[in-house]
């Protein structure tokens, strides 16, 4: 047990300050035999604290750790159950009763006593002991600290001691006075047994010698005894003083303790109590402005924007645990949602009310954009109701309900605030472009054959209005016996006095400049009012997810989306979609009129879709650099599609044209009408796409009408009764080939080769074609001769043929004197001038080819004359020189 005591005191209690006093050896009664040690303490600090620990050894090795302690002072009473009989149990009385059984009754009684006496000395007999031996309670407690348990001393006198360091230096002097003290233990024992005797004999005999001083002694030692005693009473006296002072001292201690507890808890409770009434404290400033402030003016919105930001801020503040369980805190957040929903009322009624007086105010100023091709402005409406854009963030986070009411409001309202004005704003467009009165307004409802009819005809009385059938479209022309015939429309441009081409341009002019017009006034109204939207609703432009609300119709090779017009809610990806949607709804009559307007300007020249096309790119395009997926752009991007759709429409109609145009079977053929509208639809295009972004739009439709110009003109050769064919082609391949070197289209070089060649082809071929019947028996002589030299005939034996000697060749030279062949070239120039049309000045360019055919034929003659019928002396009657001047004459004369 002592080496158990030690070994909990090392490792125990020592690190603890403790000092162990009492060990007792238990188990739990009435359960399995688990050991463990029940030991008595008290602490090496003052105050000294008296503590009954519960220790046990561990499982799982060789040493002790401690379970529960309990304070000696919380111990009511100690059972030993019997005070007679030995009996090893007993029980101790905490908050609840521990019942113990010792290892032995012996060990049981010490810790007992322990118990008592440390109870005697620093509890004033508080704990009561029961069935306890009154021989354990005799004894009392010593005065002396270090005396308190005797329990403990007398076991620290059986204890091992060691030897220190001197008396380990005596016992080597001594063993090393002594040669076998290591060698023979007892023989050396033996000495100092004697040596012991020697010493004792003397010492009795010098205490026998001093006995009188030992008398002496004796009475001092009895008046020291008597001194001790006194001292003692003191130190009793002292001792219960002191204990007095420090019942005092503990008293004031747990008061101090209780005092400074109860400070913190106020100093918690205060920081508790700061922090809800500094955030959950609603300024009656705020209040007021919340439940009365003034929405119409600046100070007051201004007002009720702070009112409201600290209204948010009081409602979002993060509650600590257990705040949200005050009544104070319940009542004061029902505060704030009665006032929340109360200017939450006040604000969307007042917004409402707002959107309705503006959609009034708006309306009012209509007239005065009536006659000038403007939009209204709306940037003082949006400039006002920007101050409430803030309110607005804080109803969005709030009250989303009311917030979603607004926003449907207010696109309900403006939708038609804008169906009114854009109807109007392209009212005055159609006026500008048609030029009618508003009496004539009434066209643009009819059918689109019905109004150009009922508008040529009002035209042919006299109608001051302007026509709106195009002078260019290829679906209108035709060839009459007089030449280029025009289309009805143009048969009555030429009544006036401009003439057709002029009107066209001016009137083209005036188009182009309309639509952009349109477009440039759109552009900014739509941008303007996404930004409003984005900043008085709160939404952000910059997200992008993708759509699921359109349906895609492909469309030419290109992709129109088309929105749903179903009423049924539709939920949105993200805000940008909300902003699209919102721009969809408020701007839902923009798409329909730029397609009504679009096909306006088709009907009134179908040209004009080339304006379109560029002008509708060019805002495309600059629409998708700032927003690709934005409103502006993906409207503009669905009109796009109409124009290219009408663009290819045209091109189309064109070249349906082309196949069907019919010549006169009486009159010359000249430069096709196709050919002429392709010219002009080439150079305008060309003007038109000077800068353009879709060039290869325009570049598919060159190749497309060029392919048909190339094969209709051959067809129409074909068919051409009064005009040879290769008139025909080479003035008109000329006429192309002439159009293309000015224009420099570049995607058309290819094309440009082929009408140089196709045209230097046919003028060669007409040339050699009149040239065979001026000269016609002397052509006839020497292609027999050729064919005799093709059979095998040597050409200087070509003589001795019967029908090719000599006088044979003078005969037929003798009737072609210079005379004939004058009057020859001269039938032949009237005959191509016949053939020849004015406008292509064609005229000189095939005389002088006709001039250098002719040389060379005559050339051909002289050298055949030289190589068949040599020495014969035979020669034309008529030189080069004489060729050259019959052909300048002829020219000059006519």
């Amino acid at each position: 047990m002592t080496a158990i005591k030690h070994a909990l005191q090392r490792d125990i209690f020592t690190p603890n300050d403790e000092r162990l006093l009492s060990i007792v050896n238990v188990c739990k009664a009435g359960k399995k035999k688990k050991n463990c040690f029940l030991c008595a303490t008290v602490t090496t600090e003052r105050p000294v604290q008296v503590k009954v620990v519960k220790v046990k050894k561990s499982d799982k090795g060789d040493f002790y750790k401690r379970q529960i302690a309990w304070a000696l002072r919380d111990l009511a009473v100690v059972d030993a159950k019997d005070a007679i009989k030995e009996n090893p149990e007993f029980d101790l009385h905490f908050e609840k009763v521990y019942k113990w059984v010792a290892s032995s009754t012996a060990e049981k009684n010490a810790f007992i006593s322990c118990i008592w006496k440390l109870n005697q000395r620093y509890l004033r007999k508080k704990i009561d002991f029961v069935n306890v031996s009154s021989q354990l309670l005799e004894e009392s407690v010593p005065s002396g600290e270090n005396q308190s348990v005797t329990g403990g001393d007398e076991e620290a006198v059986d204890e091992y001691q060691e030897l220190n360091a001197r008396e380990e230096q005596d016992i080597e002097i001594m063993m090393e006075g002594c040669e076998y003290a290591i060698s023979n233990a007892e023989a050396f024992a033996e000495k100092l047994s004697r040596e012991l005797q020697v010493l004792d004999g003397a010492n009795i005999q010098s205490i026998m010698a001093s006995e009188k001083q030992v008398n002496i002694l004796m009475k001092l030692l009895d008046e020291a005894l008597k001194e001790v005693d006194q001292i003692e009473l003191k130190l009793s006296s002292y001792e219960e003083m002191l204990q007095s002072v420090k019942e005092q001292m503990d008293q004031i201690s747990e008061s101090n303790h209780l005092i400074h507890l109860s400070n913190t808890n106020n100093v918690k409770l205060l920081l508790e109590i700061e922090f809800l009434v500094n955030h959950m404290d609603l300024a009656k400033g705020h209040i007021k402005a919340l439940q009365e402030g003034d929405l119409g003016s600046s100070r007051g919105i201004e007002a009720c924007t702070n009112a409201a930001d600290a209204l948010l801020q009081c409602m979002n503040v993060a509650l600590r645990p257990g705040h949200d369980m005050l009544l104070a805190v319940k009542q004061q957040q029902q505060h704030f949602s009665d006032l929340r929903e109360h200017f939450a009322r006040r604000l969307a009624s007042h917004l409402n009310n707002v959107f309705v007086q503006q959609g009034h105010d708006q309306s009012s100023t209509l007239a005065q954009h009536s006659i000038e091709l403007t939009l209204p402005n709306h940037h003082p409406f949006h400039r006002d109701l920007l101050r409430y854009a803030k309110l607005m963030e804080w109803l969005k986070s709030t009250d989303y309900g009311k917030y979603e009411g607004l926003t449907k409001n207010y696109m309900d309202y403006l939708s038609r605030l804008y169906e009114r004005e854009i109807k109007d704003f392209f009212e005055v467009a159609k006026i500008k472009m048609t030029g009618t009165t508003k009496e004539s307004k009434k066209f643009a409802t009819l059918p689109r054959k019905e109004s150009a009819v009922k508008q040529e005809t009002e035209s042919l009385h006299g109608s001051s209005g302007k026509l709106t059938g195009s002078t260019s479209s290829l679906n209108k022309l035709s060839v009459q016996s007089s030449g280029n015939r025009r289309s009805q429309s143009s048969s009555l441009l030429d009544m006036g006095n401009m003439s057709a081409s002029d009107l066209d341009v001016a009137d083209r002019t005036k188009f182009d400049k309309i639509f952009e017009q349109v477009l440039s006034e759109l552009e900014p109204l739509c941008l303007a009012e996404q930004d409003f939207i984005s900043k008085f609703f709160k939404l952000q432009q910059h997200p992008s997810m993708p759509g699921t609300m359109t349906e895609a119709e492909d469309l030419d090779g290109g992709t129109l989306s088309r929105q749903h017009n179903s009423g049924t809610q539709l939920t949105v990806s993200s805000e940008k979609d909300m902003i699209r949607q919102m721009m969809i709804k408020i701007f839902r009559c923009i798409e329909p009129e730029l397609n009504n307007l679009i096909a306006l300007g088709d009907k009134i020249d179908s040209f004009n879709s080339l304006y379109m096309l560029v002008k509708m790119s060019h805002h495309v395009w600059t629409a998708q650099n700032v927003d690709p997926a934005s409103f502006l752009s993906t409207t503009l991007g669905n009109v796009l599609v109409t124009v290219k759709r009408n663009f290819d429409k045209c091109i189309s109609n064109q070249i349906r044209q082309m196949e069907e145009v019919k010549i006169s079977k009486k009159s010359k053929v000249g430069i096709l009408p196709f050919v002429a509208e392709f010219e002009e639809f080439a150079g305008l295009a060309e003007s038109i796409f000077k800068s353009a972004e879709r060039r290869g739009d325009l570049d598919k439709a060159y190749t497309k009408l060029i392919r048909g110009v190339f094969v209709n003109v051959e067809k129409v050769a074909n068919e051409s009764q009064k005009t040879p064919r290769d008139v025909v082609m080479m003035e008109n391949f000329h006429h192309i080939f002439a159009t293309l070197s000015r224009l420099k289209i570049s995607c058309l070089e290819a094309e440009k080769k082929e009408a140089k060649q196709k045209y230097t082809d046919h003028l060669q071929s007409y040339v050699i074609y009149s040239l065979g019947q001026p000269l016609e028996k002397l052509n006839h002589f020497f292609e027999g001769v050729e064919a005799r030299v093709a059979q095998g005939i040597r050409e200087e034996e070509v003589s001795y043929q019967l029908a090719f000697n000599k006088q044979e060749l003078r005969k037929v030279i003798k009737e072609y004197p210079g005379k004939e062949v004058k009057k020859g070239l001269d039938n032949l120039y009237k005959k191509v001038d016949k053939h020849l049309c004015e406008e292509e000045n064609l005229l000189q360019v095939v005389w002088h080819s006709m001039q250098d055919e002719f040389i060379r034929q005559y050339k051909h003659f002289e050298g055949l004359i030289a190589r068949c019928y040599p020495g014969s002396g035979v020669t034309m009657e008529f030189t080069i020189q004489d060729i050259l001047d019959y052909c300048s004459s002829i020219a000059q004369s006519h």
